[in-house]
C-alpha cells in the first residue's frame, strides 16, 4: 500500500489518509484476526451469534417503528 504526499500537505494529514486507507481495506482487522489460530468450529459459532444479534437488532427496530 502506498500513499504519496501531496503539495503543501502536513505529515499529520498524510498519516490520517494512510490510516483511512488501511481501515477501508481492512488490513489491520485481518492481521488481528489471523494473529491467533481459531478453530473452524469457533469461527462458525461466532458467525452464528453475530447473525442472532443482527436479527434481534432488526426486530427491535421494527417494533420501535410500530410503536411510533
Amino acid at each position: 500500500m502506498e500513499v504519496k504526499i501531496r503539495k503543501h500537505e502536513s505529515t499529520e494529514n498524510l498519516i490520517k489518509r494512510f490510516t483511512k486507507k488501511m481501515k477501508k481495506e481492512k488490513i489491520i482487522e485481518e492481521y488481528l484476526e489471523n494473529q491467533y489460530y481459531k478453530k473452524p468450529s469457533e469461527k462458525r459459532r461466532e458467525k452464528y451469534f453475530q447473525r442472532l444479534a443482527t436479527i434481534e437488532k432488526i426486530k427491535r427496530k421494527e417494533t420501535q417503528e410500530r410503536d411510533d
